[in-house]
């Protein structure tokens, strides 16, 4: 048995529709399908919810649920918001630039790009204070494969110290990194 991949990935929402038009007109993520229910399948309660889902491309699917009976939505405050995100994978810098300016044109304040030496990235938030990110990776396959061979060397580290290690200082040593 194996994964296949991640079926859909869901979040809550406080308007269905908007959050449909959002990441649609947007983000260009085609509105695949809705579910809508008065009572929760899995538990037999009665609780009406919108489930909307958009191609977020690659066979994956985001998903949203709008609970109309639910407290407000909100967010872990014990978290920083730049932690929690759903990040994108574009195929090129031209493309993650011409999302920016079209964000940015429909009033969405963009964050970045911001340079993580394997790839580069910008944030922004979507209508419920989800925050997003386009990534595009620009590391080579042999950037890749260090981070790789050190992975499980700073995982045993950083369980010890609670210290960033430094195997991958390289990562941000110059805007064209050689491991």
């Amino acid at each position: 048995m194996a994964i296949q991949r991640i079926h859909h990935v869901a979040y809550r929402c406080t308007d269905a529709k908007r959050t449909v038009e959002f990441y649609r007109d947007n983000l260009d993520m085609a509105f695949k399908l809705a579910f809508a229910e008065n009572q929760v399948p899995s538990t037999g309660e009665p609780d009406p919810y919108m489930h909307v889902f958009l191609d977020a491309g690659g066979g994956n699917v985001l998903a949203f649920f709008e609970l109309p009976n639910s407290p407000p939505l909100g967010r872990d405050e014990n978290t920083p918001n730049w932690v929690q995100h759903i990040a994108f994978e574009l195929n090129d810098l031209a493309e993650m630039e011409s999302y920016k300016l079209r964000l940015e044109a429909n009033g969405i304040d963009v964050l970045g790009p911001i340079n993580h030496g394997i790839f580069d990235s910008i944030y922004f938030f979507d209508p419920d204070g989800h925050r997003l990110e386009f990534a595009v990776n620009k590391g080579t396959k042999e950037q890749f494969d260090q981070l790789k061979s050190v992975a499980g060397d700073m995982l045993e580290e950083w369980s010890i110290t609670k210290r960033a290690p430094r195997h991958a200082d390289w990562l941000h040593a110059s805007p064209s990194p050689d491991p």
